[in-house]
């Protein structure tokens, strides 16, 4: 084989590759942003959908004199709660799943199995995409201590409030969605949230974790709580 064809064969393999390298970053910043796009908005439609029809059973009244039953237990891979974060910026919300599977994950943010329900005592662990999908937690690094985090679901708003700026750990570091959990600076039983998502911002060597105390509650039928704008 002469030189010069192998110098050609060398230089097509390059375009080649580069090529698909080429597809491949097209694929990850735009492709599975338009998929979480069109996924994360079927999750909100069915979402309201549940709310307009009144799937979502209410509390009893404080006059019932049987006690409330207990909440139906979350669907697996099935959306039950929006999540809002004003610093994120205004339109920022997305709709939190049950389980954080990755074929969930590509659909909205995900609640971790045996953690807390939203607003118990216990910890509401939720785990979210930092980039692709639609790229939900990219801004974690500017999360501050006092920031909102609002959740909704068929009856009730949760507002939650930032106790601390992210904490970076590893994936093994398990004990941060506890239900008092590790190294949070919590020191007993309480309504916590957990946060968390990949660290660098490319990558997934680390953890960026956030935790959050419930601040108050009120009825939907109430409209929006203020914190949405403080």
């Amino acid at each position: 084989m002469s030189v010069r064809l192998i110098v050609r064969t060398f230089s097509e393999l390059c375009i080649t590759v580069g090529a698909l390298i080429v597809l491949f970053v097209a694929y990850v910043l735009f492709w599975t942003g338009v998929k979480a796009a069109g996924a994360t908005e079927g999750q909100i439609d069915t979402l309201r959908d549940q709310w307009a029809r009144g799937t979502v059973s209410a509390p009893a009244p404080e006059t019932s004199p049987t006690p409330p039953p207990a909440p139906a237990a979350y669907r697996d891979g099935k959306p039950f709660a929006m999540l809002y974060i004003p610093r994120f910026g205004k339109g920022w919300e997305w709709p939190v799943l049950e389980n954080t599977e990755v074929r969930t994950l590509q659909k909205g943010l995900g609640h971790y199995r045996g953690t807390a329900r939203l607003g118990a005592t216990g910890n509401f662990a939720v785990a979210g995409h930092r980039r692709t999908y639609g790229d939900p937690f990219k801004d974690f690094p500017k999360l501050r201590p006092g920031d909102a985090v609002l959740l909704r679901d068929g009856t009730t708003w949760f507002t939650y409030r930032i106790d601390k700026k992210p904490y970076r750990t590893v994936p093994s570091d398990v004990g941060v969605i506890d239900p008092v959990p590790r190294t949070s600076g919590f020191d007993g039983p309480g309504r916590y949230l957990t946060l968390t998502t990949c660290d660098p911002e490319w990558g997934s060597s680390h953890r960026l974790i956030a935790w959050a105390h419930l601040d108050a509650t009120q009825p939907v039928t109430d409209g929006r709580p203020a914190a949405f704008h403080s």
